[in-house]
């Protein structure tokens, strides 16, 4: 029996989906003198492999090669992850250095339990005409007359001197309301990372990612970063993050995850460029469009992305094979299956059999 490192073809009946033959290596001319002998192949489905489509091209003229749609979009998957590789300094932020780990933040614990901390303008109002209120009702005062001097309502003096802590106010509306800067601030927390502390311009950094609040939300998000002893550090996505982020859907995306993208995109224009040859790839993919193929190979020469002009350089030598497999409903998905069952197989024969053995395994699967 062959061991895993050698390397045979497998030869599938697409329509009826079963195995036809297996041959002993991966040679062009084995393939070619296969088919040859068989002169009424019409389509021939495969992956990019130089040896199938020279054995193709020579043992069957006539027939259309399709190359595999889903080998197509694993190498542009893996072009796209070189790409982000290429700019990785483009992914990092500011860290600090491990050898001179930052100070633990001291913890400053309210002794009231309050949710809300000093300097905090509602809760210090709060507490101030707390201490107001109950000062005047221990000097004798009624509430009719406290409201008269404070102007305030009999229903909010009622309220300030029911509760026996300023904390005890502190509920509703107030309190874990979400703010519209709450998806920003992963970007803002990279920002900050990388040195920019000018919350103005992060503010005009974020309007175009499609924030719609205040700029006074976010330089009160940047103050308590001022106020806070230590800071907040972000970990630079890797380059198989992101470019899984660029490969997928942009609706499968979370929200998160599609400002982090927007953020990467904004700063790394080649990066940019990369996001949108893949997903015209993608179009062209799903949408069977294998007409724009030629358009989309110049639009990719244009960009500097070696990593994608070396796919383009493939693909380009194997166009025809690529726009049919863009374009026709033929696929090789099929073998996938039978390779990894004679995978199977090789693994439960491995030192006991040989290729014949093995070959009337395959064929003689039901």
């Amino acid at each position: 029996m062959y061991a895993d490192s050698h390397y045979g073809t497998v030869l599938v009946d697409v329509e009826s989906r079963r195995p036809v033959d297996l041959l002993p290596d991966r040679e062009a001319s084995s393939l070619a003198a296969w088919l040859t002998k068989r002169p009424g192949v019409e389509v021939i489905c495969r992956d990019r492999a130089p040896f199938f489509a020279e054995g193709a091209t020579a043992g069957a003229p006539q027939a259309v090669q399709v190359a595999d749609r889903w080998h197509l979009w694993h190498n542009l998957s893996e072009a796209a992850e070189r790409c982000v590789a290429d700019h990785r300094g483009c992914l990092q932020v500011l860290a600090p250095d491990p050898a001179q780990p930052a100070p633990e933040p001291e913890k400053f614990e309210d002794p009231s339990g309050s949710p809300w901390p000093r300097g905090h303008r509602f809760a210090d109002r709060t507490r101030v005409k707390h201490a107001t209120v109950h000062e005047l009702l221990a000097a004798g005062l009624s509430r009719r007359a406290i409201g008269r001097q404070l102007r305030m309502t009999s229903r909010t003096v009622k309220l300030f001197a029911d509760a026996a802590t300023p904390e005890d106010l502190f509920h509703g509306q107030w309190q874990g309301r979400p703010s519209k800067l709450d998806a920003f601030k992963p970007y803002l927390d990279d920002r900050w990372n990388q040195g920019c502390t000018n919350a103005w311009t992060v503010w005009e950094e974020i309007v175009p990612l499609g924030y719609q609040g205040s700029y006074q939300r976010v330089r009160a998000y940047f103050r308590e970063k001022r106020l806070s002893p230590g800071r907040v550090t972000a970990r630079p996505p890797s380059p198989r993050v992101v470019a899984g982020w660029i490969l997928r859907r942009p609706e499968t995306l979370t929200e998160a995850e599609h400002l982090r993208l927007k953020a990467v995109l904004v700063h790394c224009p080649e990066l940019d460029a990369l996001t949108g040859h893949v997903r015209s790839f993608g179009q062209m993919l799903t949408e069977r469009q294998g007409e724009r193929l030629p358009e989309w190979l110049d639009a990719v020469r244009r960009d500097n992305l070696p990593g994608l002009h070396t796919l383009a350089a493939g693909i380009d030598r194997d166009r025809d094979a690529v726009i049919a497999g863009l374009t026709l409903p033929w696929s090789s998905g099929v073998v996938e299956g039978h390779v990894n069952r004679i995978k199977i197989l090789k693994r439960q024969m491995f030192g006991r059999a040989g290729f014949a053995l093995l070959r009337k395994r395959v064929l003689l699967y039901s």
